[in-house]
């Protein structure tokens, strides 16, 4: 019986020994397994923020090409409402982005857009009204009627039904297929005068308003009401086609800066 005995401690004591060792084991899978979540939460910690950081590069990548084709719009299409939509969409991009850097950016965002509303209507449709109203004007415009009969000479009212009297002005086109022909000519040179408009084309736009000019010379004779006409073609001309912005780019430069590494965001 204590052979028996001592056999079943033996077996029991190996069974604990057993026992511990597989606890020893579990235990170390255990830690091993910890550590190795710790490392994935790290993993996944450091691979969210690349992600995040990646995201807000694309973003503002994304409000950058935006400002970027504002600016070309306004250059060479002259497409004001476009330019401004654009420049909508940046700013609501730009706001859901984070960042110390990032206040200035919006900051000047927001000016280049207060600059932007300031300016209206687009310069092109007003010189294009402006353009329409003068040459209504122009077309309206009749010679200068000849004087009372109350305030003749007896002699010329009795030649006024022979002779007809005009300024001794040689540049004044006087009959009348001729100034059919020139108020023709000057409609052709007002469309292409709306032609260079619509292109942006300053060059072309002075040249037609310049001849447009030259014909009103020629039809009219010299005189007050002239010369308000000129005038008016004069001021036509030296009005911008595209409108003068100084706050223009200064958001695209800062980004651009930034991207470039010569400011931290």
């Amino acid at each position: 019986s204590l052979a028996a005995l001592r056999a079943d401690q033996r077996a029991n004591t190996r069974t604990l020994q057993d026992a511990a060792s597989g606890n020893r084991l579990l235990r170390d899978e255990v830690l091993g397994l910890s550590q190795r979540n710790a490392l994935l939460e790290e993993n996944v910690a450091r691979l969210t923020a690349d992600s995040r950081q990646g995201l807000q590069l694309l973003r503002m990548e994304e409000v950058e090409v935006m400002l970027a084709q504002a600016l070309l719009r306004l250059e060479y299409g002259h497409d004001l409402d476009s330019a401004r939509r654009l420049y909508a969409l940046a700013d609501t991009m730009l706001q859901g982005l984070e960042g110390p850097g990032l206040l200035d950016l919006r900051q000047s965002l927001r000016s280049e857009r207060r600059a932007l509303d300031a300016l209206g209507t687009d310069p092109r449709q007003q010189l294009a009204t402006a353009l329409q109203t003068q040459m209504g004007t122009l077309l309206a415009m009749q010679r200068q009627a000849p004087e009372s009969q109350q305030n003749l000479q007896w002699w010329q009212r009795m030649l006024s039904p022979l002779v007809e009297i005009h300024r001794s002005d040689a540049s004044v086109l006087l009959a009348d297929s001729q100034r059919v022909q020139a108020i023709d000519s000057m409609q052709l040179e007002v469309s292409l005068a709306r032609a260079a408009l619509e292109r942006g084309d300053k060059p072309g736009w002075d040249a037609a308003l310049g001849r447009i000019s030259d014909w009103v010379e020629r039809l009219w004779p010299d005189g007050p009401v002239r010369q308000r006409q000129q005038q008016a073609l004069t001021k036509l001309r030296n009005s911008p086609l595209t409108p003068v912005v100084p706050e223009l780019g200064s958001t695209l430069r800062q980004m651009r800066q930034m991207r470039d590494g010569s400011a931290t965001p």
